[in-house]
């Protein structure tokens, strides 16, 4: 027994020596690369040479191609350059760049740590390289490095950058930087930019605000370009984030922070942008240029030499800028704009594309600004409906009003269709019956909507996200697509439910035809089934070839066509004073948005008119109809283009659907309970079940009385007014209604 007691304890202490000579080895191993590592660095630091920077800054030109590669769109060398020493720069310029780019530049090593392991986390997962650069390290990547995210390229710049800032003054690395940075509208260095931005080519003449203002741009000329609408909130915020920095090095004071965070300085001196971007060309060169800068860095697309090749057609581009200048309305067309947008389905390339006449006198791009689609927004609901397999045949309530949460919507002019099937619904555009069937007989109606337009290709917004609780979702009534989102969400039906991002760049080479990008990495995605983007294409086609269809015109281009008209109303910005005075007796009278979506297999365009100077005034005043109506003017614009687009191609056929999904119903049961109105004794109260076929009910069937309304006590306004739609909040004025054309 005291044998094996004498035993166990040897058991225990070997089992502890093992434990303890594991944990050596480890402590070993980490010492072994903590040494290694510092070692390393040592050598590295010891053998990397700072180079002798590039005085001259040489940069080759950026040539950018239409989609033959041969055609030369336009370049993008706008270099403007002019050195100041560091004592030509106020303290609160040099503040303001500190602030915003390196709050620890005068204490720091010339390198962070932390951006420098977050880079190589990025690294070791596959990402793509990138880090939190110090001041120093920005300076040595534009003077003495290439802009090529790699991780050699880091470290050179990691080891130069350390050095640099051991061997060199803080005062003489600001002065190099500040004298080379690039700062967007082919500005190098604050010299340069405070003229090309204020007109104030001396740094000293620079205001607090302005040098703020400055320092934003810097940090992403492209994601900060005042003359891009979208960017107006990121530009206040990063503007804040300066000054707030600014305060924070006790530059300005409290008070002076909160004066200046209220306003951003006048930009009215801004000179304009080279004459290479005059005329509608300006438009896509802009376009380029900002897709461009989310593959390369901001100053490589300006020296990088790149030759960048788009998916513009010279020949459709042609077409388009035709069609947008000649083909509009004969009456004055002072404040008329109109925007298009061309896309190949099945691969995402906007192959045409018209923002507007010169690009100069208005950065306003009328093919990508956001505006109420209407209801061109409709077929998203056809796509909706199929994917819970209802039918084209199911009936819905055609008369107006409908009530939907408690609000009476109406059709156009309060016009009664009876009962009417979803294919008739979507050929005469009556919305009633779509209010029937997203609001009323889909649960979660909207939101599934919501889900269809996306997968078609209707970018993701706060304004689009709200239309998952908004019972008018269906008739578009808040900024949800531009004519761009719109051709290739319908590009989408016609690839067969096959959806590709709409993109500009088809390809980008560097030196020595080094590849950068292909469109290769763009992949395919199939996002809404074959069979339902088939049928949606079936019931479009019903839109055009339909005898009361409301794009029946665009027969004219004499090959398949489907599409859709949207017209958006409510208060233009001219009459709002009066409408709110008066008590909202102008509600839905105006014009604001007039669409035609239309699409061959070969070629999705959609046409966009509005008018004013922000595009929320009336357009009915350039129009002889009662309303500035889808199925006019922007079909006849529309067939200017396509004409010759598609001229010398043979006519294509759509991808039928399955017979089976097109047979009619012969009895088809209403999806919705009538309003239990009772008809007048002497009349025989009408069928619910309509005819076999999808022919329209006869004219002459009875049907109940509308209920009596009061008399409004508000004027009538002297032409049709437009149905009211709830709506939520906007980027835009909120619109007040929606037609159904």
């Amino acid at each position: 027994m005291s044998e094996a007691r004498r035993k166990a304890p040897t058991r225990a202490r070997r089992k502890k020596h093992w434990a303890l000579r594991v944990l050596g080895w480890l402590l070993a191993l980490f010492c072994l690369g903590v040494i290694g590592a510092a070692a390393t660095f040592f050598i590295g630091y010891q053998t990397t040479e700072i180079p002798d920077p590039n005085k001259a800054f040489a940069t080759n030109t950026t040539t950018v191609y239409y989609s033959d590669n041969k055609t030369v769109l336009g370049t993008f060398y706008d270099q403007n350059r002019r050195s100041v020493p560091l004592t030509q720069v106020p303290k609160h310029v040099q503040d303001a760049i500190i602030a915003a780019e390196d709050r620890t530049f005068w204490t720091n090593p010339g390198i962070s740590p932390s951006g420098m392991a977050r880079a190589a986390f990025n690294i070791a997962r596959g990402e793509q390289l990138q880090g939190g650069s110090t001041l120093t390290q920005q300076y040595v990547k534009i003077m003495y490095l290439t802009q090529e995210r790699t991780f050699s390229r880091k470290f050179s710049e990691l080891f130069i950058a350390t050095k640099l800032s051991r061997t060199q003054d803080k005062k003489q690395i600001l002065e190099g930087y500040l004298n080379t940075i690039y700062f967007g509208e082919g500005a190098y260095g604050i010299a340069a930019a405070g003229d090309a931005y204020f007109n104030v080519p001396d740094p000293r003449n620079l205001s607090v605000s302005e040098a703020a203002f400055l320092a934003t741009v810097l940090n992403n000329p492209t994601r900060f370009d005042p003359d891009d609408p979208s960017a107006q909130k990121r530009i206040i915020e990063r503007y804040q984030y300066v000054l707030s920095g600014m305060q924070e090095m006790g530059t300005i004071s409290p008070a002076k922070a909160a004066q200046y965070k209220g306003k951003l300085p006048d930009l009215t001196e801004k000179k304009k942008k080279s004459d290479r971007y005059q005329g509608p060309k300006g438009f896509l060169l802009d376009m380029a240029r900002k897709e461009l800068a989310k593959i390369v860095p901001e100053d490589q697309i300006s020296g990088g030499g790149l030759r960048v090749v788009t998916t513009f057609d010279v020949r459709k581009q042609s077409a388009i800028i035709k069609a947008g200048t000649d083909r509009l309305p004969k009456k004055n067309r002072s404040n008329l704009h109109v925007g298009l947008a061309s896309v190949r389905p099945g691969t995402g390339e906007l192959v045409a594309m018209y923002g507007g006449p010169d690009y100069l006198k208005s950065q306003l791009n009328w093919a990508t600004l956001k505006a109420r689609p209407g209801s061109s927004f409709k077929p998203f609901a056809v796509a909706a409906a199929l994917q819970e397999n209802r039918s084209i045949y199911d009936v819905f309530q055609g008369d107006s009003p409908i009530e939907v949460q408690g609000k009476e919507l109406n059709n156009e002019f309060d016009q009664d269709y009876g009962d009417v099937n979803l294919l008739k619904a979507t050929e005469q555009s009556i919305n009633t019956a779509f209010y029937d069937l997203v609001d009323k007989q889909m649960e979660d109606g909207p939101d599934k909507l919501v889900n269809a337009a996306e997968a078609a290709g209707i970018p993701k917004t706060d304004a689009l996200e709200r239309g998952r609780n908004n019972p008018s979702t269906v008739l578009g009534p808040d900024p949800y697509a531009s004519p761009v989102d719109m051709a290739n969400a319908y590009a989408t039906f016609a690839a067969n439910g096959m959806y590709v991002p709409v993109h500009t760049l088809k390809s980008v080479t560097g030196p020595a035809n080094k590849s950068i990008w292909t469109q290769a990495k763009l992949v395919p995605k199939q996002n809404l089934d074959p069979k339902i983007a088939q049928m949606v294409n079936y019931v479009l086609q019903n839109v055009v070839d339909g005898p009361k269809g409301s794009g029946r015109d665009a027969k004219e281009l004499d090959r398949p066509v489907a599409g859709k008209t949207g017209t958006a109303g409510g208060v233009a910005f001219e009459h709002r004073a009066e409408n709110a005075k008066c008590g909202g007796c102008k509600d839905g009278a105006d014009t604001l948005t007039s669409w035609w979506a239309g699409y061959t297999p070969q070629l999705s365009t959609a046409v966009l008119y509005r008018a004013g100077k922000t595009g929320e005034s009336d357009l009915d005043p350039y129009s002889e109809d009662e309303a500035f109506f889808g199925g006019n003017w922007p079909v006849k614009t529309w067939l200017a283009y396509m004409e010759p687009a598609l001229a010398g191609l043979e006519a294509a056929e759509f991808t039928p659907p399955d017979e089976e999904q097109i047979k009619d119903s012969p009895t088809p049961t209403p999806t919705y309970t009538p309003t239990p109105t009772p008809p007048p004794s002497s009349t025989p109260p009408p069928s619910n079940t309509p005819p076999p076929s999808n022919t329209p009910p006869p004219s002459n069937t009875p049907k109940p009385p509308k209920p009596t309304v009061p008399s409004p006590t508000k004027p009538k306004p002297t032409k049709p007014t437009f149905p009211t739609l709830p709506t939520g909040p906007t980027e835009t004025p909120p619109p007040e209604a929606s037609t159904g054309q």
